[in-house]
């Protein structure tokens, strides 16, 4: 359709001043056909200039795009509602991560404590008990970790991390599992100590364990793992070799789906979890997971990262637990032995009572309630803190921020323990003042290093 340049009898005259002033005008308005019919349309009006510039008149074209705006209304409307599946299936996973991890603290810090203290008649039973509440709390690691990364907000410390170390820290930890199964691990080969790979080190070494204890679980009796790397100037491959039954071609590609198992011994524990999350973070760390196998002579499973010459240093520091020394010498006879737990779960208030029991001169100070908590250190200055982040009054964290600011507790150590073992939580508490931070279920063994540092055992 076209106008002259003084009459466009359809239009407002913003729109031909637009077009005008910029060659042309778009818009996408609801327009009304002949019929009365309304439908969404594209309307593009043109500037048409005549050979010596002067206006003379304007073009307009009217596409009809109702099916494309619903389409568009549609796609939008399913990733919304995507996202808000996303969300709320984030949102509900840490919701159970909290649920789940509770009660598995007093299950989990029990058993350890009977396993402690128990005859040797009783150690296998304790061990069955300890052996599957730390299957569950895999479990959960491995849920929330394929939650974080499908959310995009899973964070990595990418650094240099020498391979050598790495990888004889993987096997030392699988060593006792090889044990228990009959299977031999193979020395690890000649590595040049400067070589290593760019990695997130836990990530890493999770991804290691996952690799090695399947080597070691689908294995045969008397079997072997054995662990090969090949490096060139910019990749260094690692592949984790088993001598089991090996792989069906068919079964391939259900590897590396979550929570898809192979048809395995049901006496082996698995979740299908752990190869779908190791490829996942290896992709996210700039790297990748491929597997060679032929059944009845075992599986190849090969991790290739960046890789990275390292710098040698004199020997590893390890770092203290906590660096506040001081508060010994700051702490008066007058709060000698006194410990105060802000915690509203019986179950595991019972856990941190049993625990302090080992120490018979410590008074264990105890609140359900955080207002009450705060009143208890204002009053009895305690040596040491233990907080629960979720109370029913108010969070850990303003409590813990509210010890921080009181000139009675500005410097007592305060050990948070919670059930969110995110990297967000234990950095937000660290920051709020946190001495340090346990996460549920409680390793015994490194609570109590950390009470020794305050009230160390008579010698």
């Amino acid at each position: 359709m076209f106008y002259l340049a003084q009459e466009c009898p359809q239009h407002p005259d913003m729109a031909l001043c637009e077009a005008t002033r910029n060659g042309h005008y778009m818009e996408e308005a609801w327009r009304c056909r002949k019929d009365g019919s309304r439908f969404w349309a594209s309307v593009v009006i043109t500037a048409q200039y005549d050979s010596s510039g002067a206006l003379r008149g304007f073009s307009k074209i009217t596409r009809d795009i109702t099916d494309r705006r619903a389409a568009e209304i549609a796609l939008r409307t399913a990733r919304e509602e995507a996202e808000r599946a996303s969300r709320a299936k984030s949102e509900f996973l840490s919701r159970m991560s909290h649920e789940l991890r509770t009660p598995l603290n007093s299950i989990l810090g029990f058993a350890q404590l009977l396993d402690m203290d128990s005859p040797p008649g009783q150690k296998p039973q304790i061990g069955h008990i300890l052996r599957a509440g730390q299957h569950l709390l895999t479990l959960i690691n491995e849920v929330l970790d394929i939650a974080k990364i499908e959310a995009g907000r899973l964070p990595l410390n990418i650094e240099s991390v020498p391979l050598a170390i790495a990888l004889q820290e993987a096997l030392n930890l699988v060593s006792p599992m090889a044990a228990d199964a009959g299977v031999h691990l193979a020395p690890l080969p000649a590595l040049a100590a400067d070589q290593g790979i760019v990695a997130d080190r836990q990530r890493l070494t999770q991804v290691l364990l996952n690799l090695l204890s399947n080597a070691i679980k689908y294995n045969r009796l008397q079997g072997q793992v054995s662990i090969e790397v090949d490096v060139d100037q910019q990749r260094i491959a690692v592949s984790v070799c088993d001598t089991g039954k090996g792989i069906a071609a068919e079964h391939m590609d259900q590897l590396f789906k979550p929570f898809e198992r192979l048809e395995t011994d049901p006496n082996v524990e698995g979740s299908g979890l752990g190869l779908a999350l190791s490829k996942s973070l290896l992709e996210m760390m700039n790297g990748s997971l491929t597997v060679q196998s032929q059944p009845g002579s075992g599986s190849r499973f090969t991790l290739e990262l960046p890789f990275v010459h390292v710098q040698q240093t004199a020997g590893p520091a390890a770092a203290p637990i906590d660096n506040r020394s001081q508060i010994l010498a700051l702490a008066g006879p007058e709060v000698q032995g006194k410990v105060l737990c802000i915690e509203d779960n019986l179950s595991s208030l019972a856990l941190i009572e049993t625990l302090l029991q080992r120490r018979p001169g410590i008074k264990l100070l105890s609140s359900m309630q955080g207002q009450l908590g705060l009143d208890l250190a204002a009053q009895h200055a305690p040596r040491l803190i233990l907080l629960d982040v979720s109370l029913p009054d108010i969070d850990g964290l303003n409590v813990l921020q509210r010890l921080r600011q009181s000139a009675i507790t500005r410097t007592t150590p305060v050990l948070m323990i919670t059930a969110d073992a995110s990297d967000l939580t234990h950095l937000a508490l660290c920051d709020a003042g946190a001495t340090a931070v346990l996460t549920k279920p409680i390793h015994v063994p490194s609570f109590l290093a950390h009470l020794d540092q305050y009230f160390p055992e008579p010698v």
